[in-house]
């Protein structure tokens, strides 16, 4: 728990969960600590965003660390990272890492072509990380990425002292190993930095089918002059998306994501919550 600099050692009121409240990390809380003892969240403060993998909240900046080789990269996988954060308003980043493992020029370029113009950082290799860490200071940021992407050893490298552990990609599974158990803030670059656990894959466990297509910023800016208000821009006439992807305005791979992700939002079971006795 941090206050004005200082950490403090807290644990959180019984009665939270009765009210079926979790403290995660990044939360700004109200707690009492008197010295030498361990002290009480009190109050959990409104959260104006929070991730459920990895578990934090109130983030403003998500590092998506995506790779070119071991494992591969991927438009669809980064698209997933892009969308999620979109949803939950936080600020993206895109890390390409591994570019000294392959003739990575062309590819950099490619992604930076279709990506860069929406608006999203492209930092490609260790070289700018200068331009990366410039982004935290004031900021709570979060690393998000596939297993073995290299989440860890990117922290390593831009702030050696910690000395993280990191892991070898499975042969046998094309994926790395979960190095990083637990969720911890890291006082980086005058601000504050989660290094998180890997994961393969994304669910769209939240986003609706009418949220999805306001997450992809080239959609919300052709959107105003589709025919129709609430266009999914699939089938209907008169989409000025599928018009802007025909004249390639909009990179066929986002858009090709976009109606895959779709799908599987309508195709999605409904959860239905017990009621509360």
């Amino acid at each position: 728990m941090y206050s004005k600099g200082e950490t403090h050692q807290t644990r959180a009121r019984g009665n939270f969960r009765k009210r079926g409240l979790t403290p995660l990390v990044g939360d700004e809380v109200v707690f009492s600590s008197e010295e030498n003892s361990e002290g009480y969240i009190l109050e959990l403060l409104p959260r104006k965003n929070e991730l459920v993998r990895p578990p934090v909240a109130n983030i403003d900046l998500g590092v998506v660390v995506t790779s070119l080789v071991e494992p591969k990269f991927s438009y669809n996988l980064l698209d997933r990272f892009l969308v999620t954060l979109e949803n939950k308003r936080i600020e993206p980043v895109i890390y390409i890492s591994k570019t000294d493992l392959v003739d990575h020029e062309e590819l950099v370029k490619e992604i930076k072509a279709v990506y860069e113009p929406l608006g999203y950082p492209v930092i490609g290799g260790v070289k700018e990380k200068q331009r990366l860490t410039a982004l935290f200071a004031g900021k709570l940021t979060v690393f998000m990425g596939q297993s073995g992407a290299g989440k860890s050893t990117l922290l390593n490298e831009l702030a050696p002292e910690l000395n993280l552990e990191t892991g070898e990609i499975s042969e046998a599974l094309g994926r790395g190993r979960h190095t990083t158990r637990h969720v911890e803030l890291l006082e980086l670059f005058a601000g504050l930095v989660a290094d998180t656990p890997g994961f393969s894959s994304i669910e769209f466990l939240e986003e609706t089918a009418e949220e999805l297509p306001k997450e992809f910023p080239e959609f919300r800016a052709a959107a105003p002059y589709c025919r129709f208000r609430e266009c999914r821009h699939v089938k209907e006439p008169g989409c000025e998306v599928k018009h802007q992807v025909e004249a390639g305005e909009i990179a066929q791979t986002r858009y090709d994501n976009y109606l895959q992700f779709l799908q599987e939002i309508e195709n999605r079971r409904p959860v239905y919550k017990k009621k509360k006795e």
